[in-house]
This record gives structure tokens, C-alpha cells and sequence, in this order.
């Protein structure tokens, strides 16, 4: 078969949808010679009839029927075309995937994505959120642009940016009893631990082990919200990133670390990533972050 043409097969549609050549050739601002030609051209390409009339008015064969079943969706893939060309011409960039850890999309990266909104509308943003182990398989399958996650990550596919470091802290009911001004592996390690689940999870592990120590059945949980909810029901302690209890809380009681713990946030890409304006223009947002002081930092 030769090449369809958009416009027959828009006609082929609009003749059914009326059931009449002169109502179609209204709509289309045709004349109703044009629109015979059109469905006549159309038929010849098929090698059938599309259209039969019954008195005056016109209805597709089962032929026609099939082909506008498959009209109607060349048509929505050809208005996306159309629209997408649009946003080019009205100053669309790109598009950016970015992947973060939950802490990071909860409580750091919200005013970096207000002003990239307001800065840059041209850039269609879309966000994810993922444990670091997801995000550097999502990098390097392409299907994230750039990741905000913790530290360590090794891959020598990768380009890893540190952003900044973060201390942990130690979290507790605020009626627990007797809480050390400075909370130990040792003492840690005697009590029961809530931690979320992922990397932040193995710093805290490793924090322990160093002293010989590991956490006894902690319960693990995925988010540090649904952490700090079982916290201030009365139930154990955890170790979580000082960013996510910022804000204070008459139901929860922070403790510092000693020896203290730090996690390092770090930006992800793939090495091979074509550096394109868009993914530039994130970049370099997410990476301002490296210059906000501690204290100046987003709150929750």
C-alpha cells in the first residue's frame, strides 16, 4: 500500500462521524468534490470501499470501520507530534528525570524544584523516588538522568559529584526515661532500633560494627516519616539525617552521636551521558546545594 495520507484518513473519519460528504466538507472547510476525491483516493491506496451510502446518508463497509480503529490513533500519536513541536517552538528544553532518596525529596529538594519551575519552564521535570541501590540501576539503564543519593556508591560507569555532609542524630520518645546526652554504639546497641530501610541502614551498621556491635532484630521501615511516627508512639530509638527532624517536635527527643556519624549526599550520572542543556541546567541547581551552610539549609 502505498503512503497514507493524514488528511484522507481525517476526512474518512469526519464523513463516518456525520454520516454525510456535505456535512464533512463543512466541518473541514472543504468542498463536498474535495472530500469525494479524498475518500475515493483513500480507497484506491486500500485496494477496497470504505464507504457505502444508504439513501443520503453515508456508513463505513467493516473495512472502513477497521480503518478508522486505526485512524483514530494515528491521529492522537499526530496531535502529539503537533504539540510537541509547539513546545519547541515556545522554548521547551528538555526533559529531566531525577531520582532521590526520600529525606533528600522530602525536606531538600522542594525550593531547588520551585525555581526551576519559575526559572526555567521550559524543562519538564519528573521525579522519582527510590533506595540508592534503585537509583544507580536506574542511571545506568538510563532511565533516571541524575540521582541524589548516599554515599558510598562505586561504579566506574558512573560520574559521582559530592553535594555536602550531613550529621545523623538519635532519635526518641519524648517520654522515654533516662536518655544520655550523647547516645554510643554501645548504648544503641542495647535498645530496640527502628531504621529505614537502604543505605542509611548500613551507615548506621557499620557505625555499630566498628565497635564490634550490631543492632538486635531492628525493626525496618521504609520511609524516615513512618520512622518518626512509630518513634513518637513510644516505640524504641532510631538514628536518622538531622534534615529530617529539623523542624521540632514535642514528640520526639534529638540526641547527638559519639562518636558522631555523618552521611554524604552525592549527585549520580551516568559517564556516557550526553550533556544536554536541560540535564545542564538541573545540574547545576542541584548542585548549589553544595553552598547552603548547614544552618541555612531547608528545614522540614
Amino acid at each position: 500500500m502505498r503512503s497514507l495520507n493524514l488528511d484522507q484518513l481525517r476526512t474518512l473519519e469526519t464523513v463516518v462521524e456525520l454520516a454525510s460528504f456535505t456535512g464533512a466538507a463543512r466541518r473541514l472547510n472543504l468542498s463536498q468534490s474535495a472530500v469525494s476525491v479524498q475518500i475515493r483516493e483513500l480507497e484506491q491506496r486500500c485496494g477496497l470501499r470504505l464507504i457505502e451510502r444508504l439513501g443520503k446518508k453515508a456508513y463505513p463497509t467493516a473495512a472502513g470501520r477497521e480503518v478508522i480503529e486505526h485512524a483514530r490513533r494515528i491521529s492522537v500519536e499526530a496531535d502529539a507530534i503537533a504539540a510537541a513541536m509547539r513546545r519547541f517552538r515556545d522554548g521547551w528544553i528538555g526533559r529531566v528525570q531525577i531520582g532521590a532518596a526520600l529525606t533528600a525529596l522530602m525536606y531538600l529538594l522542594p525550593p531547588v524544584l520551585k525555581k526551576l519551575r519559575a526559572e526555567h519552564p521550559g524543562i519538564d521535570l519528573f521525579i522519582s523516588n527510590a533506595p540508592t541501590t534503585a537509583m544507580v540501576d536506574g542511571v545506568l539503564r538510563n532511565e533516571v538522568d541524575i540521582g541524589l543519593v548516599t554515599l558510598p556508591v562505586e561504579d566506574s560507569r558512573l560520574v559521582i559529584t559530592p553535594l555536602y555532609v550531613e550529621q545523623m542524630v538519635a532519635i526518641f520518645p519524648a517520654l522515654a526515661r533516662d536518655i544520655p546526652k550523647e547516645v554510643t554504639p554501645e548504648y544503641a546497641a542495647a535498645q530496640f532500633l527502628v531504621l529505614e530501610f537502604g543505605a542509611v541502614s548500613a551507615l548506621i551498621r557499620s557505625w555499630m560494627s566498628a565497635r564490634g556491635l550490631a543492632p538486635q532484630s531492628p525493626m525496618i521501615v521504609s520511609a524516615i516519616e513512618a520512622i518518626k511516627i512509630v518513634i513518637s508512639a513510644g516505640t524504641g530509638m532510631s538514628i536518622v539525617p538531622a534534615m529530617s527532624v529539623a523542624q521540632r517536635s514535642d514528640d520526639i527527643v534529638v540526641r547527638p552521636l559519639n562518636p558522631p556519624l555523618k552521611r554524604t549526599l552525592a549527585l549520580i550520572q551516568h559517564r556516557n551521558k550526553p550533556d544536554e542543556l536541560a540535564l545542564r541546567i538541573v545540574r547545576d541547581a542541584l548542585m548549589a546545594l553544595a553552598n547552603i551552610p548547614a544552618k541555612k539549609r531547608p528545614a522540614a
